[in-house]
């Protein structure tokens, strides 16, 4: 029992450390660094390889591929960035796949709580909510793609990974 213990502390350790470096890095560039998810893929799938992290190498690798599939219509939507997609499909292989779903969950409403509160603080609140009715009803945009549109979805990635992880 205290290998399960220690592999979950292990798991939770490295999810809310990465993620508040990603966190961090996102508020400050909009980036996430490449070396930064990829390190985190590697450790996730090296744990798993050696018996020691919370899931095994099928269900991390299977973590790594639903975070990226989850993540990747938003990329293509415009409405996150790649960095953001790796990130989660990083974490996917320390938390495996039902967690990558709860990850995904959470931080989609925490994403949504984000963005209204940065949509409140630009004083665009109001033409914010009318582009999500109109993306949510397959209306093209209204307006074309501004600079002040755009946010660090990272913090939200890292809520949802770390309350995943957590088992939330």
């Amino acid at each position: 029992m205290s290998s399960l213990l220690s592999s979950d502390a292990l798991v939770v350790t490295i999810v809310v450390g990465a993620g508040l470096a990603a966190a961090v890095i996102d508020l400050n560039t909009r980036r996430v660094p490449n070396t930064l998810t990829g390190a985190v893929a590697i450790a996730g799938l090296l744990l798993a390889l050696g018996g020691v992290g919370r899931v095994g190498a099928v269900a991390a690798f299977a973590g790594c591929v639903l975070g990226l599939l989850l993540m990747l219509p938003g990329h293509l939507f415009g409405a996150t960035g790649g960095g953001d997609v790796k990130l989660l499909a990083a974490f996917g292989t320390l938390l495996g796949p039902w967690e990558t779903v709860t990850a995904f969950l959470i931080t989609a409403m925490t994403g949504g709580i984000l963005a209204l509160a940065v949509a409140l603080h630009r004083g665009r609140l109001r033409r914010t909510l009318d582009a999500t009715v109109r993306i949510a009803t397959g209306a093209p945009p209204k307006e074309e793609v501004e600079a002040d549109r755009t946010f660090a979805y990272a913090p939200a990635i890292a809520i949802g990974a770390a309350l995943a992880a957590i088992g939330v």
